[in-house]
């Protein structure tokens, strides 16, 4: 039983007991993690507190349907993930997705980045940089496809290993560092465009 599944194992005999306080315990534990994963995946306030609170549930309601095969915390983000996904297709908001082909991404073989390496350090320290580029960042996070977008949340955001991504998201690992290789690659493009401009703005109001 690795560290993960020892952190849930108090909680998981809560919830199978149904014990008056195992609720409230898994929304503290995993209310926040679940709102991450399906605002990432949605892209819409609304929606995602709508996921949480049917993921929420159906975990206190089909505990005893979790084998064990994963750590719980994979379960729930397997839950979120498919529940966060139907929610996006029910609400026809694929139209503003961005595609590989739409950047025209160009990589070698060997998966490095074709395009120029532009060191941006020396303007993450100006303040409006900083709050555009989280401003561009999250825009370019929500227009990536939605199982780019998964991996990229679990992975990056939530810290999971590549291998604890794939046991959420029910794919090999190969699949999920495969996706995680090109969500980084659309991200850098994306950031990359918007830095060379923040950098001009700056050279030119110097």
């Amino acid at each position: 039983m690795n560290l993960t599944m020892d952190r849930d194992a108090p909680l998981l005999e809560a919830l199978r007991l149904g014990e008056p306080t195992a609720a409230e315990r898994l929304v503290e534990a995993y209310g926040d993690r679940v709102y991450r994963l399906a605002i990432g995946i949605t892209g819409s306030e609304q929606d995602a507190e709508e996921v949480v609170q049917d993921v929420l549930w159906s975990v206190v309601r089909n505990i005893d349907t979790f084998r064990g095969d994963a750590t719980l915390g994979s379960w729930i983000y397997r839950i979120t993930a498919n529940a966060a996904y139907r929610k996006r297709r029910s609400c026809a908001r694929r139209r503003d997705e961005i595609s590989l082909d739409d950047f025209l991404l160009v990589a070698h073989k060997d998966g490095r980045c074709a395009d120029p390496i532009v060191d941006w350090s020396a303007e993450l320290g100006n303040p409006a940089v900083q709050t555009e580029l989280r401003s561009v960042l999250t825009s370019a996070l929500h227009a990536l496809p939605d199982h780019y977008r998964a991996v990229t949340i679990l992975h990056d955001v939530e810290g999971l290993s590549l291998a604890e991504v794939a046991d959420c998201l029910d794919i090999t690992e190969s699949a999920a560092r495969s996706r995680a290789h090109r969500a980084r690659l659309l991200l850098r493009h994306h950031l990359g465009a918007f830095m060379s401009g923040a950098t001009s703005g700056v050279e030119m109001g110097s």
